[in-house]
């Protein structure tokens, strides 16, 4: 006798009832990206829906935020002067110190994560300091500002610090100079599977960050490497990141199976401006319907093992689920 799988499906509520993979919206982070000025709020052509603000937008859009039930946001800072080293992001009074304040300022409540990084805030676009001979980056130079800046965010009160430039031992080092300044519970979320994805077009309009020369594949994972892609995870894990994250995440989804099979640390992805962009342009154009694709995408990134989803898209599906 064959099973008849459809008796559980002839009733909308038993559906619900034997639904494996939910949506909370205690699984988003909404990104923010912080620059210069006062009541500066421009919409990205690329990203509809998505701004560049400045720090009193951001903290009004908090606000926006804690209404729609999403508590945590990861922030971006787009600095007004960048240099070689990116010192704006190595100073206790720029754009992100001054962003993470404001906002635990305003909403003390609000669970403020960054990402900590250089490529926003050095001229060159890459991300950390530079080694001209082989024009790439000096790994181990760049982990001794990283761990500086990782310290100006633990002061100014950031709540989780997440390393996304993909460079050798960052979590060591980061972990290490958090420790010995007394910022021992101060947990790190690491962008520990970080392929050089054209998926991220869309993000270097919004940050303001495209390499001025090369790219970045001598950091950045090769996309066509999956038992690396592990590896890379694996050893963040035991580095002492308390957060794995693949990026991007709708082409990467058996890495994400990969890596949530491999670790039992909370897995976080990063829904990436790519992704949202195809989906807004595909809904313009009437080709999907788009909440429908758009909710199925996050729950195919819970079902392939993800825990945490940072993703523009947050905020609609705060809309949605708030109408169910």
């Amino acid at each position: 006798m064959f099973k008849r799988f459809r008796r559980l499906r002839m009733n909308a509520t038993l559906r619900s009832l034997v639904r494996e993979t939910t949506l909370s919206m205690d699984d988003f982070i909404y990104p923010l990206f912080a620059k210069n000025g006062e009541g500066f709020k421009k919409e990205i052509s690329s990203m509809p829906g998505v701004y560049q603000m400045s720090i009193d937008e951001i903290v009004k859009e908090c606000g926006v935020l804690q209404e729609l039930g999403i508590n945590s946001i990861i922030l971006f800072g787009i600095p007004e002067v960048k240099d070689s080293v990116g010192s704006d992001a190595l100073c206790e009074h720029g754009i992100i110190a001054s962003a993470i304040k404001a906002v635990k300022k305003a909403y003390p409540k609000m669970f403020v994560v960054t990402d900590l990084c250089f490529c926003e805030f050095t001229d060159h676009g890459h991300c950390g300091i530079l080694d001209m001979e082989h024009e790439s980056v000096d790994n181990d130079a760049t982990l001794e500002i990283l761990a500086k800046q990782a310290l100006v965010h633990a002061h100014a009160g950031a709540d989780m610090i997440a390393p996304s430039g993909m460079m050798d031992g960052m979590i060591e080092a980061l972990r290490e100079a958090l420790d010995s300044e007394g910022f021992i519970n101060l947990p790190i979320m690491s962008y520990s599977t970080k392929f050089a994805s054209a998926y991220y077009g869309p993000f270097r309009d919004v940050a303001e960050s495209a390499p001025s020369f090369g790219d970045r594949k001598t950091y950045q994972m090769d996309p066509a490497n999956r038992r690396e892609a592990i590896a890379e995870s694996v050893e963040d894990e035991m580095q002492g990141a308390d957060i794995l994250m693949v990026k991007p995440a709708l082409a990467y989804l058996d890495i994400v199976r990969d890596v949530r099979n491999a670790t039992s640390l909370p897995l976080c992805v990063y829904n990436v401006s790519g992704e949202y962009a195809l989906l807004k342009a595909a809904g313009r154009a009437g080709v999907i319907d788009y909440d429908r694709v758009m909710m199925e995408t996050m729950i195919a990134f819970k079902r392939a093992g993800a825990d945490i989803i940072i993703s523009y898209h947050a905020k609609e599906v705060a809309e949605i689920l708030r109408r169910k």
